[in-house]
């Protein structure tokens, strides 16, 4: 039989020190797999190892067949001339696949006509299709740094599955999506294995994993805990690892204590505020106090990121003001972006990015390592690129990073969208208690109502 994939005794390395690994298995054509696991378990690393992809600093060891062929022993350019062809790929952060300086339409239209060989005529019309299943329009002309996380989440599978190619390998493919969304999206990469292609997804969602089913791999720390098909490992796991997953679903957390409130930091008073032209927020009207917590909900592309950069002082409102407490200093408010590696620079290993935080506002090093190991950050990691930790980590190393600024408003652009749900649930906690302890004011950004009705002080929903 030929599989469509198939992996033995894959191990991926930095250097001498084995970071995932061993895991084996194989794909049929028609058939689904699903990579689950913590975050930095190695879930990202066996995909870009089918790839060809790994960062310069990590190399792969093991047999990697694709389609009946053996792909682990061919040039770069040999496993390069596979892409968008016999494997198309999602890359788990779409602003780094998408050309800055391209608009949306023309990047999805290319792949329609470049991989997928489409006429002229033909890739727009099937461009136009994509955009409106997806829900995109109103976002042809914009270049991929207008676009909000869901909608370049869209225009890049858009543009991954112009090509049509038998295997897809898609990367946290519903993150930062609103419930809509999210549902089409996985109908559509469902189509997938329905129409004989192979699927292959990491996700962090239990509800995603349940929908797609096929065979499931759960990671923990690069170690293959669990495997099977997905409706016997999530219905009666084997591994208690694997039930923690499942046990930290949102849905199950603990209702949150409401948290004292005291003076007002920052108010904001018939906001209005336009990006690329159009309206995204009216009449909003927020007091914020110290030591609040407040969620801010809504579909994706509607404003929540827009607004954050107008609370802090990023983007000017076209009505309205925002006044902070005449006590606090200029950078008392700071954001948490929603994509870490904008937010990073992208040739210098994250020590130095974050010591140079910590030197400019005389934070204590000791602290900031505190912060770190708080969030389940290992030192060594700090001495790496942006490009060679997994997106939670670096999600999880911004938040330590924006703590050393020792904010009294903290503005959180999905902060946790990239984190397993373990993961999820004890940096949230861990931010609330930090929050608590020091009087910082928090807005989260969320699309997932759970985490905002069970985290939140109050909801405020945008829709």
């Amino acid at each position: 039989m030929t599989y469509s994939i198939k992996v033995d005794a894959l191990c991926v390395y930095a250097g001498a020190t084995r970071l995932m690994g061993p895991v084996n298995f194989a794909v049929s054509p028609g058939d689904t797999l699903v990579i689950m696991g913590e975050t930095g378990a190695g879930k990202s690393l066996i995909a870009q190892a089918i790839l060809g992809t790994l960062p310069g600093a990590l190399h792969a060891e093991g047999r990697i067949e694709v389609n009946g062929r053996r792909v682990d022993t061919l040039s770069q350019v040999d496993r390069a001339s596979m892409w968008g062809h016999e494997v198309a790929t999602l890359p788990q952060e779409p602003w780094r696949a998408l050309d800055p300086l391209m608009r949306s339409f023309k990047q999805v239209t290319e792949s329609y006509r470049y991989v997928a060989g489409k006429s002229r005529a033909q890739a727009r019309s099937e461009a136009v299709g994509a955009f409106a299943a997806l829900g995109l329009a109103g976002a042809e002309d914009r270049l991929p740094s207008a676009l909000s996380g869901g909608m370049a989440q869209r225009v890049a599978f858009a543009a991954a599955t112009a090509g049509k190619a038998p295997i897809l390998m898609a990367d946290e493919p519903t993150k930062g999506l609103d419930s809509e969304r999210h549902a089409k999206v996985v109908e559509l990469l469902a189509e997938v294995p329905d129409t004989g292609g192979t699927l292959v997804v990491i996700t962090h969602e239990v509800s995603v994993a349940r929908s797609l089913g096929g065979l499931v791999i759960v990671l923990r720390d690069g170690q293959l805990v669990e495997q099977g098909p997905v409706e016997t490992v999530l219905t009666k796991p084997s591994s208690s690892y694997t039930l923690s997953l499942l046990d930290a679903d949102p849905k199950s957390w603990p209702q949150s204590d409401p948290h004292p409130a005291g003076e007002v930091v920052l108010t904001a008073t018939d906001l209005a505020i336009n990006r690329n032209g159009k309206q995204l927020i009216s009449d909003f009207n927020l007091v914020l106090k110290a030591g609040e917590r407040v969620a801010l909900t809504g579909p994706s592309g509607i404003g929540k990121t827009t607004l954050l950069d107008a609370l802090a002082g990023l983007l000017s409102p076209a009505k309205g003001t925002v006044t902070r407490c005449a006590r606090l200093p200029r950078d008392a408010v700071q954001k948490l972006y929603q994509d870490p590696p904008a937010a990073f620079p992208a040739r210098i290993p994250l020590r130095h990015s974050v010591q140079d935080a910590a030197q400019l506002h005389n934070t204590d090093w000791g602290r900031v390592v505190q912060h770190l190991k708080q969030l389940g950050i290992h030192p060594s990691l700090m001495d790496r690129k942006p490009d060679a930790v997994s997106g939670g980590e670096l999600q999880r190393i911004s938040i330590a990073r924006a703590l050393t600024v020792e904010p009294q408003v903290l503005l959180a652009d999905e902060p946790t969208s990239r984190l397993d749900p373990v993961t999820q649930r004890d940096t949230l906690e861990m931010l609330e208690r930090i929050a608590a302890e020091e009087n910082i004011a928090v807005v989260l950004v969320t699309h997932d109502p759970d985490i905002a009705t069970k985290w939140a002080d109050r909801v405020i929903d945008l829709a």
